[in-house]
């Protein structure tokens, strides 16, 4: 009896748990859709659902800007970021991951390395070769700098999948006359599904919701993207923030984000555990 009693009351504090952490990370989003359907003094009383929803504050982010081209600007510059990044992580962890040479333990460290230089460290010197390269107020400025966070992340995620696939497949494929692009894109790449799925998403988020970059080398409104627009947002004075239109333009362009993650949930979670238990 003590036993039964014991499991039901461990089965109840996890369901208990559960339900805590779910309203701990689901609430701050059910929040902003609470408040993007609200407008004046309607934002400062507490209901759990708006009794006249203002619908207009979603029609106002597209009317008062170009918020619709803003969404594709981050659309093309997060895509062509993974894009690049999943491209040349997976050509850097097969040779990282595959080839012995001299140098290569300290190389995968130099570039873990990278990924720890916070931005405004680096900001001045890709303003710079930015500049120089003369990509201000271009797309593809955001899509170079933003490869310092994305390539070192995919490239070490990339080479510790890559160092987990059997060698017999690439072996097999030698005597077979296979030529090493051949290898990594017919023998290896269908294989690493899950963790092109799970890097190239991340990879995507991160440059999804980037903001000091692309609120430094970008200058006109129609080559903003969207974290730069939601926070150019202002009301009639500097003193009266239109916080409905805020929360709006915020579940906008989360809405995608969770859609991807629902989508490629799977994936994702295939990715992040391979390679952690060897068989």
């Amino acid at each position: 009896m003590n036993r039964k009693l014991k499991k039901t009351l461990g089965t109840l504090a996890f369901y208990v748990l559960l339900v805590i952490i779910v309203l701990y990370t689901v609430f701050p989003f059910y929040w902003a859709i609470v408040s993007s359907l609200k407008s004046g003094s309607e934002l400062f009383k507490i209901e759990f659902w708006p009794s006249k929803p203002a619908w207009d504050n979603y029609l106002a982010v597209f009317r008062q800007q170009p918020f619709g081209r803003n969404i594709l600007n981050s659309v093309f510059v997060a895509s062509s970021t993974v894009i690049l990044s999943l491209s040349l992580a997976v050509a850097a962890a097969y040779a990282l991951g595959r080839i012995n040479f001299t140098g290569r333990t300290p190389l995968l460290f130099t570039i873990l390395g990278v990924s720890m230089f916070p931005q405004i460290a680096v900001l001045s010197g890709m303003f710079e070769l930015v500049r120089a390269l003369g990509l201000y107020n271009n797309l593809l400025a955001l899509t170079l700098s933003y490869m310092i966070f994305t390539l070192p992340f995919t490239v070490w995620v990339l080479t510790t999948f890559m160092r987990e696939l059997p060698k017999e497949l690439e072996e097999a494929a030698v005597v077979d006359g296979a030529k090493p692009f051949t290898i990594v894109t017919k023998v290896f790449m269908p294989l690493m599904g899950p963790a092109l799925a799970t890097t190239g998403l991340l990879a995507f988020i991160a440059a999804w919701n980037e903001f000091l970059f692309a609120l430094t080398f970008t200058l006109s409104g129609d080559m903003r993207t969207v974290p730069v627009a939601i926070a150019l947002i202002s009301g009639a004075s500097s003193y009266e923030l239109p916080w409905g239109n805020i929360m709006a333009a915020s579940v906008i362009v989360t809405v995608p984000l969770i859609v991807l993650v629902l989508i490629f949930q799977r994936r994702i979670v295939s990715g992040l555990t391979a390679g952690a238990v060897k068989g």
